[in-house]
């Protein structure tokens, strides 16, 4: 067994990616020899300094990569952050601290590059908390039964609206404005770009089995792009030739209720569909009750989502909006080191600051629980009762609610 010192931890050069790429595919136990096709397409997303390896000798037992990435606050601000994928160890190199220098050196270099956040989708839940992360979002699978329903079988009054099948080439076209609309107006929503509208179009294709969804627009009366969706349909048939197929969403980006409704409501009136698979929704998605019968609807996955990462705790609690007007003197620990301090936040409908203080705190807590709060899914007298946050005075786990909440749960629509 080697020793940690042994081993080199660093970013990669791009002759390198191909050694990396087949670390990252065994990581996530998937066959250890990577196809042409994958290699040519994954290699165009290489940046230098944001793909770091471990290296014993010439193999790589370890990966890590990051990008750019904007999350939406609360109130509709972009905020810069170091997306944060394809982190691995080998089974064979476990418990040598790889993974710690790994994310020590990305995160002091997102900090040194001005990020806000960092951000990532935990494989794993007990991880990441040991570097800060602390659950943001959550995401919730159901399954229609389509008979269930209640829905006309006719499909959807679109009231002058429209639905419409359309060409990949299409999506990439009209895909990139309408999600723009939709994330500045969702909490937790990350930008998407150009990779992932190739990707999920098959544009690019480094998965050999990609198969190409069907893709569907709905158009307001006035002609407006409100919603766009990708599904696929199975080939299912019962032992009396009955129907028995499942449309599974792949995405639906929808900016107004009307065209969710109309989407769904499209979905569960082609022929020969009795299922339906959701894909992920937010977790308050208005999917059930936009059916006459809701229970028609059942939840079938339910899971953390977007972990997050504060590392300029100013910039992150002022780049929000907040419904109520107060103050609290927040102390941040931080056992990094990065970020940690006693921070006074005053808010207000208007805006807000934050400033270092030495003032009392009103709270204290650990900046993953400041990450689950920052996007108002969590609560903070329910983290108290948790014995994660101190009320340090009688009554601020409720203040702080009525401050950070928000009306409707944060979501992050992609994986990344």
């Amino acid at each position: 067994m080697s020793a940690p010192a042994d081993i080199d931890v660093r970013p990669i050069t791009e002759a390198e990616h191909p050694e990396w790429l087949r670390a990252v595919r065994a990581g996530f136990l998937r066959e250890p020899v990577v196809p042409a096709a994958e290699r040519e397409a994954r290699r165009r997303q290489f940046e230098p300094g944001r793909f770091i390896g471990a290296f014993e000798g010439d193999r790589c037992v370890a990966t890590f990569r990051s990008f750019a990435q904007e999350v939406t606050a609360v109130g509709g601000e972009l905020v810069p952050a170091d997306a944060i994928s394809a982190v691995t160890v080998a089974a064979t190199h476990r418990r040598r601290g790889l993974l710690t220098r790994m994310m020590s050196q990305d995160l002091a270099a997102a900090k040194e590059r001005g990020d806000v956040l960092a951000t990532l989708i935990a494989a794993e839940y007990r991880i990441y908390g040991r570097y800060g992360f602390g659950p943001a979002t959550s995401g919730t699978e159901w399954t229609i039964d389509v008979p269930r329903t209640g829905l006309d079988p006719r499909g959807p009054d679109l009231d002058g609206g429209r639905i419409d099948l359309v060409d990949p080439d299409d999506v990439r076209k009209i895909g990139p404005e309408l999600h723009d609309r939709m994330r500045r107006a969702t909490p937790g929503a990350i930008s998407r770009d150009e990779w992932y509208w190739q990707l999920n179009t098959g544009a690019v294709r480094p998965d050999p089995s990609w198969t190409e969804p069907f893709h569907a627009v709905y158009r307001a009366p006035d002609g407006t792009v409100e919603g766009l969706l990708a599904y696929e349909v199975d080939d299912k048939w019962a032992d009396t030739m009955q129907p028995s197929n499942t449309a599974s969403v792949r995405s639906m980006i929808a900016s107004t209720p009307a065209a969710e409704r109309a989407l769904w409501h499209y979905l569960c009136s082609i022929d020969w569909v009795m299922q339906v698979k959701s894909g992920w929704r937010a977790p308050d998605d208005l999917l059930p009750h936009l059916l006459p019968n809701p229970p028609a609807a059942r939840i079938t996955m339910h899971a953390d989502w977007l972990w997050v990462r504060v590392l300029d705790v100013v910039r992150a609690l002022e780049a929000r909006t907040y419904a109520g007007e107060g103050a609290l003197v927040l102390e941040v620990v931080d056992g990094s080191g990065m970020t940690g301090g006693r921070y006074r936040l005053d808010a207000s409908p208007d805006g807000a600051s934050c400033t270092a203080t030495t003032r009392s705190a009103d709270l204290t807590l650990d900046v993953r629980e400041l990450a689950t709060l920052w996007l108002g899914d969590e609560s903070a007298v329910r983290l108290a009762a948790l014995g994660r946050v101190r009320e340090e005075r009688a009554g601020a786990g409720r203040e702080a609610d009525a401050l950070l909440r928000t009306s409707r749960r944060p979501w992050c629509p992609d994986m990344f």
